[in-house]
């Protein structure tokens, strides 16, 4: 049986799942690939993991591309996702609607939950949002950091902290039993970025991996697409 292996962001795994049993049946092959921060999943690629198909943020694919890693030709959006702030199931919903608000709830916060600062997208972009509302210093103690957002997710789900928050992007949020949305990351502050899908260059399987870009991207998956946090 022939295996498709990837690399993706965190930020698609929900969409990934949902639509492989169905490409798995439909093709005769099986998917294996990790799902994590874009930027541990480029240092993957560069150290030479077996790569057929990249799931990448859309920079990081035209990055990719002209460094000659990922073939331009085959990058397909798969949709806009935004970064937004999660509690456990069942806590009251903060407002986190203005900057003021979010500094209020991240104030009172037995701890913060969120994905790598160096290599997570949401992750790089929630500490500059620490910073810009001048709280990085007073929530140091209280930050709780993992390598992506699910994982992130997850370890808040289980919290024991008192009022425990989260921020991650959307998608992954949505894909985490045991926490739920409150909001997306007010203006200035909010984050929407776009992943892209491409072909590695030294795919074993590039066919195999274009059509999975095509399911990932038909007309046919949008209702998938929007269930799974894309715009």
């Amino acid at each position: 049986m022939r295996t498709l292996y990837f690399l993706s962001g965190g930020a698609a795994q929900g969409l990934v799942r949902e639509l492989q049993p169905a490409f798995e049946a439909a093709h005769g092959c099986r998917l294996e690939g990790t799902f994590g921060a874009v930027g541990a999943m480029k240092d993957k690629l560069l150290g030479g993991a077996p790569c057929d198909l990249l799931i990448l943020t859309h920079a990081l694919i035209a990055e990719l591309a002209s460094q000659g890693h990922a073939e331009g030709a085959s990058a397909r959006p798969l949709g806009l996702v935004k970064t937004g702030v999660a509690v456990k199931q069942g806590a009251a919903a903060p407002d986190v609607g203005s900057p003021d608000a979010l500094r209020k709830v991240l104030e009172q916060a037995g701890a913060v939950y969120f994905p790598d600062p160096a290599k997570a997208t949401a992750g790089i972009h929630f500490m500059k949002v620490l910073t810009g509302l001048g709280v990085a210093d007073g929530l140091a103690p209280r930050l709780r950091t993992f390598p992506n957002g699910a994982t992130a997710m997850a370890a808040l789900a289980q919290a024991p902290e008192a009022n425990a928050v989260g921020c991650t992007q959307v998608t992954e949020i949505l894909i985490t039993k045991g926490v739920q949305l409150v909001g997306l990351l007010p203006p200035p502050y909010e984050l929407a970025t776009t992943y892209t899908a491409a072909v590695a260059t030294r795919a074993a399987e590039p066919a195999l991996a274009a059509e999975l870009i095509a399911a990932l991207t038909a007309a046919e998956a949008a209702a998938k697409r929007k269930e799974c946090g894309f715009e």
